[in-house]
Parts: C-alpha cells; structure tokens; sequence
C-alpha cells in the first residue's frame, strides 16, 4: 500500500463550514485519486455532525480502537469503520457521546493512528477550533494542517489566533495551509489580502453557492455528490489536485514534528527547554492583560518604547486623571492643560537619549503622546477623518475603519492593552459608566454622538475592544438620500406624507445598514407642533424639531441594582402626553409596549428592528413580543402587529458598502393565521459596474396603498402615477 498521510482539519472559528469542508474534501479526495480515505469525527465540540451531513450510521469509535490488542485484518477493521455508500469512503468517530470524551485520550489517539495507517492511503481528521490534548496528539501524527477560514474580520482574526497557537506548538509553519470557503468575489475580503493578513498561502478557494448548497441539503448529499459539475464542486477537486500534483504529503511528511507538543500544551514543567520557552510564549500570548498596572508589554520598536517612557513619566509628573475629571468637556479647559502637557512631554523628551531629531519627527511624537494622554490616542486622527464611518478596534495593534462601506485597516496601533484600556475609561468615565472585571462590556458615547461599544477581558481573549460608529457632523437630510442613491425623491416624498398621517412605520434593516440614519430623516418629517419622545439605549437620534424630549436607558451600579430599560422607558413615555413615540432599536419585551401604544392613540409612531427582510421583520417582532413574558398565542400577537404596524421599510447594506432602502411594504392586515403584506417600492439589482459597484433601479410594484383614500380625506394627495409599473 503507497504511503499513508494523515491531514487535520481545524476551523478558524465555528460556523466556517469545517465539517462540511472536511465530508466533502474526504469524498473528493477518494474520487480523484482511487485510494482508500478515512474520515475521522474527532470535534469535541460537534461529536456526532459529520454522521449526520454523511448520512452513515457509526459502527465503532476511536476510543474502542485506541483499546483493541494486538494486530488488525482488513475483516476485524471493517467492524470499526462504517462504509459511506454514496462515495465508498470510511467513517469512524472519536466518540459516540460527548460524556465519553473523559475516557479518550491522547494515547488512544497514538494507537488508533498506528492501527489505521496500515489500512488508509489518507485519512481525514475533522478536528476543533480549540486544540485539547487529543487533537494535538492527532497533529502530531498528521502530514498537513488544514485551517478553514472565511472573508470575514472576525473569522479571520480566530484564524490567526489558532495559527499562532499551533505555531506555538513548534508544529512548522509549512505544515499549515489555509483553505477560504465560502468566498464570493461580490462581497467580502479578497484572497490576496486574507493571504497577507495571515502570512500563509492559500491552497484552495470554496466559492458560496447557495443553490448547490440547497440541492444537497434536499437530497441529503454532500456537495460533490449532489452537484458534480458545480463551482463548488470544481473548488474541492482543484484544492485535492493542488494537493496531489505539488505531493505536497510525501514532501511534508518528512517534516520534523514535535514530540513534546503536549506538554507545552499543558505547560508541563518536565518539557525541554525549547519546550519551556514556547510554553512561556504560549502563555503570554494568550495571557489576558487587564489590570493597568502590569509593565509586561513590550513595545514594538523604539518608537513605541520612547513613547511608553515618556507616558509613564508623564503620569508620575501629572495627575492626568485628576485634570481630566476637572476639564470635563469644556473646549477652553481641554485647550489649556493641553499646552500645559506639551511643555511638559518636551521637557521630558530633552532628557531621553534617542535618535529622533527632525522638527517633524519631533512634532509627530509630541502629538501622538498628548493624544494618548490626553485624547483617545491613535484614534483620535480616525475620528477627525470625515471619510471614516466606523473604527473597529480588535486589539491593541490591529485597528479596522470603514470608508465608502468598506473595511480597511488603518495602520495605527496602541501602545499596549493598558493604553487601550485607558481610552476605553476616558469614554465611558464621564458618562457615569463603568468597565471592570464585574462589568466587563458597556454602550456609550462620546460628546459629539458617536456610539461606543466596548468589551474586555476576561470576555476578550485578545485584550480589550473598541468599536466607534461615528457620528455625522452635519444632519443627513432625505436630499442627501435620494443624492447617495439609498431611495428616490418619489419614494422620500411618499414617506413623508406617511409620516404628516401618522403611519406607524418600523424600519428594519441588518447591523450597520443605516437604519438610526433613516429613522432620523423619517422623524424629521414630523411636523414641528407635535411633542415628539425618544428612547434609547446610547442618544444618536439628532432631530430639528425643538418639541423634542430624549429619553436613555440606564446600567445597573455596582450593586447591580438602578438599572433602567427601554421598556421601562416607553411605559413612562405613554404618561408624558406624547404625540409620537420613537422608539430607537426594539430588541426585546419592549416591542409589545411599543405596538399597544401604536394601538392606543400614539399613531405615527417609529422603531427599528434588526432583520433582512420586510417578512423577517414581523417575525422578529413577533419573537420580540414573546420576550415580553406575557404569554400571548402567537395569532393574538400577529393580530396585534397587524393592527398597529401600517409600513415596513427595509433598509439594506449591498456588498459594494452602498446602503438603500431595498423596500417599502404595506402591512394589509391577517388572512387566517398569516400576515398579509403587499410591496410598494422596491430595489431591483441589474448588475455590476466595471468598479464593482452594484447596479439595480427603483421600481414601484403598481400595488396602491390600501391606506390611500384615508390620506386624501386629511388632505394629503398623492399622485396615484408614481405607484404605476415603469
């Protein structure tokens, strides 16, 4: 029999496909090259998902052969492996019951493996995002390892992190290939800059491909089997072949593996010294820096480093927290102690020995201290930057934005975890919040509007988060809509006679697809004698209108009592003679509070929900009523929906970064058990540009409003042409 090879499969993170890369990789492998390919189940946290994608029921586990004396005939093996019989491959899990992976161990994992290398040319092991003792026994007897990944910063940023831990293992770094699933060239990160974020080369692309996806589901097959001429398809048989044809297996099989990776894992005491020192590595790495104090983190360069000595010696000149407090946000004062600082850092930088001479480097340097000490360090020049919507800090040397709807990274960095931590502090610390180990993630925002969200170890692995939406300094205006392309000045001049009626309107729409702005530019439509009440979780709304009062949630102290909910908020709201209600996110028990006050003489009142589509949004409203704990049948809650919800408007994120509204929808009332609903306006994509740019028009469906004759009897006419099919 040629050589057998074992490959490990590991997922950057859950949810990448990983066991259903692993089945089809498996089945793939077997057709291309006629040998004989095992696939082992060895996730202990999904035991049992790779029997239920194949369809084959498990004879025997790795654990009861990990115990089997003695030698093993192809007949003996036969009673442990099950037969797939749609490919003929082999399937065998590491167990049968999560309660037994107590009993399996790294030694049945050795044994196991020597057994089955006599029968297998490959065998496949579908193994965890986390490696526990057994899956790193199983590396250690692997050929190649696999890490599934997909375009997705978060994803990515897990895939880094179990590359870095494995690499911490001393497994070498040409035994780790990296495999991109559901890549779609319309959307999400490209493979050159994953390739880049990564270090590592890719070895094969997975497109997305939903419908070979829904195929394959309706026919309980694997992909390769259900849709053989598919893209996808051709993306496992290219990944099996780049394989094969480089013999990437024989060339690093003769990799030279660890042989003490376990006890680095366990931080065993007895390792080699090399072993020592990735033991200390590995546990910094993952070492969670949360107290201010700790003097641990090593700058980068010496840039890095100067800064670090002259921000410690500023603190011990200063008592930077004390004026901070007393500055508060008061321009002059912040403007003051701002001068005061600098002559004190340039008073400082006199004294150090370091190469940095230039009056420009000399400035750049000042500045970046005063901002760390004074501001929000390197994301104070971000925020000043008008063509950045978003900053996304994923820890402290890897910081995000979003420019155009798009994601890039910036290039700067914090100096350590503890300087990041004292950003997050100097946002929250005026507002009354509060971060901490007992409250370790909290909403605020800063003085100019801009929501802030924040979390940090022990819930970060990585050390502290920081996610700003900024706010825009001028009030978007539905001119400004109908200019960006998100609707047109028929559908803008529809919406506000909705809103002059008093329809009650929900917006419903994904995270970051603009939903607070939409709301916004439909609140501003509210004539200005009408008492407008809003309630939030972190004030963003910014209304003309002067009738106008602003309501916001609030955190429970340190004894975990006082807190405050949007609930609690909207039932005070129906005790202050409001006319409209505006709600700025339902996302709980409150959307029943807020559909009892829409059907109670709060007509034209507003809120957002987060869902994809119109029809998802009354489900999602629905789900949010249950929440409630009132115990309603689900065709009384639809009931109620019906009667108070008069539209939907369906705010979307596109993959180019553009946001639209890719639908208006009239809720028509129930029929049977059902909610009825009916398209007014909607987004009819046509395309792509030669920039990538989605191309689609606005269309109106020729459906009239059923609330139409209503409007013209309170003298709102609308021309009943803009409703006809182009």
């Amino acid at each position: 029999m040629a050589a057998s090879h074992i490959i490990a499969v590991v997922g950057g993170k859950g949810g990448v496909g990983k066991s259903t890369f692993a089945v089809n990789y498996a089945i793939a492998s077997a057709i291309d090259t006629k040998g004989k390919v095992l696939l082992i189940d060895q996730d202990p946290r999904a035991c049992g998902d790779l029997s239920v994608l194949l369809g084959a029921k498990p004879k025997r586990t790795l654990l009861e052969l990990g115990a089997h004396e003695g030698r093993l005939d192809a007949n003996g093996m036969m009673g442990y492996a099950a037969v797939h019989p749609g490919s003929g491959i082999h399937y065998m899990p590491s167990v049968l019951d999560p309660d037994q992976l107590e009993n399996y161990t790294p030694a049945h994992v050795e044994k196991a493996v020597a057994h089955l290398k006599n029968f297998y040319n490959l065998i496949i092991v579908d193994l965890g995002s986390d490696l526990d003792p057994c899956g790193v026994k199983m590396l250690e007897a692997s050929s190649m390892i696999l890490v599934v990944t997909m375009p997705e910063i978060l994803v990515l940023h897990h895939t880094r992190k179990i590359i870095e831990k494995i690499q911490n293992l001393l497994f070498p770094m040409e035994m780790i290939k990296v495999v991109l699933n559901r890549f779609s060239p319309k959307r999400g990160i490209q493979p050159a800059a994953i390739q880049t974020n990564l270090k590592k080369q890719i070895l094969g692309v997975i497109p997305e491909d939903e419908m070979t996806a829904l195929t394959a589901m309706t026919k309980g097959q694997s992909f390769v089997l259900a849709a053989p001429r598919s893209e996808i398809t051709k993306g496992y048989f290219m990944a099996v072949r780049t394989m094969v044809e480089g013999q990437m297996l024989d060339k690093l099989a003769q990799l030279k593996k660890p042989s003490d990776a376990l006890a680095r894992l366990a931080g065993n005491k007895s390792a080699s010294a090399i072993g020592k020192a990735a033991a200390g590595a590995d546990k910094k790495n993952t070492m969670v820096v949360f107290d201010r104090s700790q003097r641990d983190e090593k700058p980068s360069d010496e840039w890095s480093a100067l800064k670090l000595r002259i921000h410690k010696q500023l603190i011990e000149t200063m008592d930077l927290k004390k004026v901070d407090t007393e500055t508060g946000n008061d321009a002059k004062k912040k403007a003051v102690l701002r001068e005061k600082t600098k002559t004190v850092v340039v008073e400082l930088l006199d004294k150090e020995q370091h190469p940095f001479r230039s009056r420009d480097e000399i400035q750049k340097l000042v500045k970046e201290i005063l901002d760390e000490a004074l501001e929000l360090g390197p994301i104070q020049d971000l925020l000043a930057d008008d063509s950045v919507s978003e900053i996304m800090v994923n820890r402290k040397d890897q910081i995000y934005v979003e420019r155009s709807g798009k994601l890039v990274l910036s290039g700067q960095t914090f100096s350590g975890n503890s300087q990041l931590l004292a950003v997050i502090e100097r946002i929250v610390s005026p507002l009354g919040r509060r971060i901490d180990e007992k409250t370790p993630y909290v909403d605020a925002r800063l003085p100019d509007g801009s929501r802030v969200h924040a979390i940090i170890p022990p819930l970060s692995v990585q050390g502290p988060m920081l996610t700003i939406r900024k706010f825009a300094k001028s009030r978007i205006t539905y001119k400004d809509l109908v200019k960006f392309g998100s609707m047109t000045e028929e559908m803008a001049d529809f919406l506000r006679c909705c809103i002059e009626a008093r329809l009650n309107v929900v917006i419903s729409g994904g995270t970051g697809s603009g939903k607070t702005t939409l709301l916004n530019v439909l609140a501003s439509f509210i004539p200005p004698n009408e008492r407008i009440l809003t309630v939030e979780d972190a004030a963003e709304l910014q209304l003309p209108q002067e009738h106008w009062g602003r309501l916001e949630t609030r955190p429970a102290n340190i004894e975990g009592k006082g807190e405050v909910t949007i609930r609690d908020l909207v039932r005070n709201t129906l005790r202050m003679r409001p006319d409209r209600i505006i709600v700025g996110e339902c996302r709980a028990g409150e959307a029943l509070d807020m559909l009892q006050a829409m059907n109670t003489g709060h007509d034209g009142s507003m809120t957002t929900v987060h869902s994809n589509t119109p029809r998802d949004a009354i489900a999602r409203m629905e789900t949010l009523v249950m929440m409630a704990g009132m115990d309603l049948p689900a065709k009384a809650i639809r009931e109620q929906i019906a009667s108070a919800v008069n539209l939907v408007v369906q705010q979307t994120r596109l993959s180019d970064g553009s946001r639209r509204v890719t639908s208006i929808t009239e809720i028509i009332g129930m029929q049977g058990d059902v909610v009825t609903m009916q398209e007014i306006f909607g987004f009819r994509k046509t395309g792509m540009d030669k920039n990538r740019k989605i191309v689609g028009k606005y269309v109106a469906t020729g459906f009239i409003p059923k609330f139409i004759d209503e409007l013209e009897q309170q003298g709102i006419k609308i021309p009943r042409g803009i409703f006809s099919v182009s």
